[in-house]
């Protein structure tokens, strides 16, 4: 007899076979091809069946081949909070590769973003912190230490959620429970959440910023690799427009 997680699997894969064709959708990420992807709560159809790729790890691997100067090829890279869809695209061709998170055990070493003390100065070519800002204490000290451990024109990848419509960064230090942050931030452990001025905010602690949405591809690769949901969320915290950041050191 076939426990759950056994059906659970067989389910997964009976669904992904339905969905396979006709070949309308694919994934830059792992390459699935097919007729669309799944639904999560907020989004329909954005999710690869494979992979559980969304919007914003295609449009970061999308973007990174357009932005051939951050390729990972031979360059020592250190990654926040390394989510498996995206890590290979970029352990694969460092020359180095460290993974970093606040647990230590989620990644190589423990490391506190705000505090990098243990991380000399100018240590990597390439920063790469995928929605990881919202959850750290203090942003603004986290941009300051990833300027810090970048060496002389490097670069640092970053998204953030960011509500439509919301001209600038909400957080209020007085909401606390997870309760409270699902309701204010869209998540139990995020501390803010961020509106239309975040490249601004990155770029006033010594980056020259590029953004990469939707509208930097032709509207055929955007529907091929769902850069874009095709259905939009009525949520009003929904982050339906989704950014990249490739910010670069600028030398003083």
């Amino acid at each position: 007899m076939r426990g759950p997680r056994t059906l659970k699997r067989l389910y997964r894969r009976l669904r992904i076979t339905a969905y396979k064709y006709p070949s309308r959708v694919e994934c830059n990420v792992c390459g699935w091809k097919g007729r669309r992807f799944f639904s999560d709560s907020w989004h329909p159809r954005i999710i690869c069946p494979r992979c559980g790729a969304q919007v914003r790890h295609r449009l970061l691997v999308a973007g990174v081949t357009m932005m051939e100067i951050t390729s990972p090829q031979g360059k020592r890279i250190l990654h926040f909070a390394p989510e498996a869809r995206i890590s290979k695209l970029f352990a694969t061709r460092a020359a180095k590769y460290v993974t970093a998170d606040l647990r230590g055990d989620r990644a190589d070493i423990q490391l506190d973003m705000c505090n990098m003390s243990g991380v000399p100065d100018q240590s990597f070519d390439l920063v790469v912190a995928c929605d990881v800002l919202e959850h750290v204490p203090n942003d603004s000290a986290a941009l300051h230490e990833i300027y810090r451990v970048l060496t002389p024109d490097g670069w640092v990848i970053l998204t953030v959620p960011q509500r439509d419509n919301l001209p600038t960064k909400y957080e209020d230090h007085t909401v606390t429970t997870p309760e409270g942050r699902r309701l204010a931030f869209g998540q139990e452990d995020h501390l803010r959440i961020y509106g239309d001025d975040f490249g601004g905010f990155v770029q006033s602690h010594g980056f020259t910023v590029t953004t990469v949405d939707e509208r930097s591809f032709d509207a055929k690769t955007v529907r091929k690799y769902v850069l874009f949901p095709p259905v939009l969320s009525s949520h009003p915290l929904a982050t339906n427009h989704r950014k990249v950041y490739f910010a670069q050191k600028a030398t003083p």
